[in-house]
């Protein structure tokens, strides 16, 4: 017996629910097993089969005795909404039901109170407060097939196919048969499909697979926000790592250095990259697989989250025949997904268009891309040089990273090119001093740039659960939203639904600070300004903030004070 079943047999015998005749039975029964090709029979299982006493007494005995309400999920009905705060694939694994939430807090039938461990894990995954209730393990297993649909495929389903020495031979297996699947392979190759899959569907942008110590934990991030899944067994990493470095065709014998790769998914017709990232770590590799849609370039301005004022100006930015454009914010902003949308919409048959990028992470039609390759010589310098010679129109660097790099691109736009890229600074004005930091005339900055955009993205309320709501004082005054502003506003909420996995949030879109350079600016940038006056100068002539960006979509109902805030911390001055 396990030392929980040893618990709720010794607490029947305390309240006289069992007696030891009963258990003595019990036993001699099972010691009659003879199927050898079955595991024998639990003795809690035998006790409630042969009916001496219920699986509800045993919940009710629990439940008294370690302060636990109980429920009858024969009876219990919950809604869609309950059912997307909790996956299938978490349900059938702690064997827990999702009952109701209210605020942070969600109450959960299970069927052990004794697996702590697991409740506390359920409730750092979920980022919520776990308020549990006693019901059979066969009730909570019925609620699961009766609410979720027996047809769901699960990561469980595809982990039943294993024993712990498949496990192990399909890891010798993978290793050794590089150039196909094999046969004893297939249930891993099944299960990675599965997590892959799973993403796509809920709209990751990154699959995390990470080896801890004692666990192979797995994380999609979701409009940003990184979410912890089922996690597959940590025997099973060694074949999972293996398979994912097969698909990206990268070297399974090298597991001493960082290694790059792809794998190109077709899912329902729709063509889909998978760029793919190895890193030795402590406890094996970690591998980060960030999924390009192609589809997601194409947006108009519009849909990057333009008002049609800053659409305007966008317009006619990228549409001058020559100079620097430079796209500015941290990793993750969607710097690329701008530039790349930027290029669409100017891409005609009379332009011709050469990007240079480190590594070319989405395949555009019509546009000539070169990848930098360090270790050939082909830098982001090399390559714009030589790029040059070809008499292109259109110029993109993937991000400006060093003074040649730099003057290059000033001399290309200052030669009849138009030149896009981005650079990592907090804000748009101090694009300026992190050009001239890193050794570019002054005089240069200010005849070659034409405007600088700095970016973040914030979450879009979900427009299937999204209410109206009034938020506090305290909310209006994070923002510096006046009463005036708030008199006219939409403010909106999303409430949590099946469409947006019960977060209020889908999708996202960018908040922006358009920082146009005009004659002031040239001279000002010309004199050596520093960022705060030529910042002052740009709020003059009418520049926003991205919180003020912010702001105006908030009013709009279009995202929350919560979102704006937690994104621009550093602009709150």
């Amino acid at each position: 017996m396990t030392s929980a079943e040893d618990f709720v047999i010794q607490l029947a015998l305390e309240k006289g629910l069992l007696t030891k005749s009963q258990i003595e039975a019990a036993r001699g029964f099972i010691a009659g097993h003879t199927d050898l090709t079955k595991a024998p029979p639990k003795l809690m299982e035998v006790l409630i089969a042969e009916k001496i006493v219920a699986s509800t007494q045993l919940s009710k005995l629990l439940a008294d005795e370690f302060g636990m309400p109980t429920v009858d999920l024969n009876t219990t009905r919950v809604s869609t909404e309950m059912i997307s705060v909790l996956p299938r694939p978490m349900a059938a694994r702690y064997n827990v039901f999702p009952l109701s939430k209210e605020g942070n807090t969600l109450r959960i039938a299970i069927s052990d109170p004794l697996d702590v461990s697991s409740l506390d894990e359920l409730g750092h995954v979920l980022k919520l407060t776990i308020d549990p209730s006693v019901a059979p393990l066969e009730e909570i297993k019925e609620a699961i097939e009766r609410f979720y649909g027996k047809d769901a495929a699960s990561i469980d389903q595809l982990l039943s196919n294993f024993s712990a020495s498949e496990g192990m031979d399909s890891v010798s297996l993978a290793g050794e048969e590089a150039t196909g699947a094999v046969e004893t392979d297939a249930p891993i190759i099944k299960l990675v499909h599965s997590l892959i899959l799973e993403a796509i569907q809920r709209r990751a942008s990154d699959i995390h697979l990470e080896p801890m110590e004692k666990r192979f934990r797995v994380r999609y991030r979701i409009d940003g926000v990184l979410l912890e899944v089922e996690n597959p067994p940590k025997r099973l990493q060694p074949a999972i790592l293996s398979r994912l470095k097969i698909m990206a065709n990268i070297s399974i014998a090298e597991k001493r250095i960082p290694q790059d790769g792809r794998i190109q998914v077709n899912m329902g017709g729709k063509s889909l990259d998978l760029r793919v990232s190895s890193l030795p770590t402590a406890h094996g590799e970690s591998i980060v697989m960030r999924i390009l849609d192609k589809e997601g370039l194409q947006l108009g301005l519009p849909e990057l989250g333009f008002f049609s004022d800053d659409q305007l100006v966008m317009e006619r930015l990228i549409a001058m025949p020559d100079g620097i454009m430079l796209v500015t914010g941290p990793t993750g902003s969607g710097k690329t997904t701008t530039l790349y949308s930027c290029l669409h919409f100017i891409n005609k048959p009379d332009r011709k268009i050469i990007t240079v990028e480190d590594p070319v992470e989405y395949q555009l039609n019509g546009i000539n891309q070169v990848p930098v390759r360090h270790e050939v010589g082909m830098t982001f310098a090399s390559a714009l040089r030589a790029m040059l010679r070809q008499a292109p129109n259109i110029v993109m660097v993937g991000e400006i990273r060093d003074l040649e790099t730099a003057e290059i691109a000033i001399n290309a736009s200052l030669t009849g090119h138009m030149v896009f890229s981005t650079l990592h600074t907090n804000d748009a004005p101090g694009a300026v001093s992190r050009l001239i930091d890193i050794g570019v005339k002054p005089f240069l900055v200010s005849t070659s740039l034409r405007a600088i955009m700095a970016q973040r993205l914030v979450r879009k309320v979900c427009k299937q659960c999204k209410k109206p709501y009034t938020p506090d004082s305290k909310e209006l005054r994070a923002l510096n939203i006046t009463q005036q502003q708030a008199a006219s506003a939409t403010f909106m909420k999303g409430g949590g639904c099946p469409n947006c996995n019960g977060t209020g949030y889908r999708s996202r879109y960018g908040i922006f600070e358009i920082f146009v350079v005009n004659d002031e600016i040239q001279r000002m940038i010309y004199e050596h300004a520093g960022t705060s006056a030529l910042r002052e100068k740009a709020r003059s002539l009418g520049m926003r903030t991205m919180r003020e960006d912010g702001v105006r979509k908030v009013i709009s109902g279009q995202t929350t004070i919560e979102e704006v805030v937690s994104i621009t911390v550093g602009d709150a001055s």
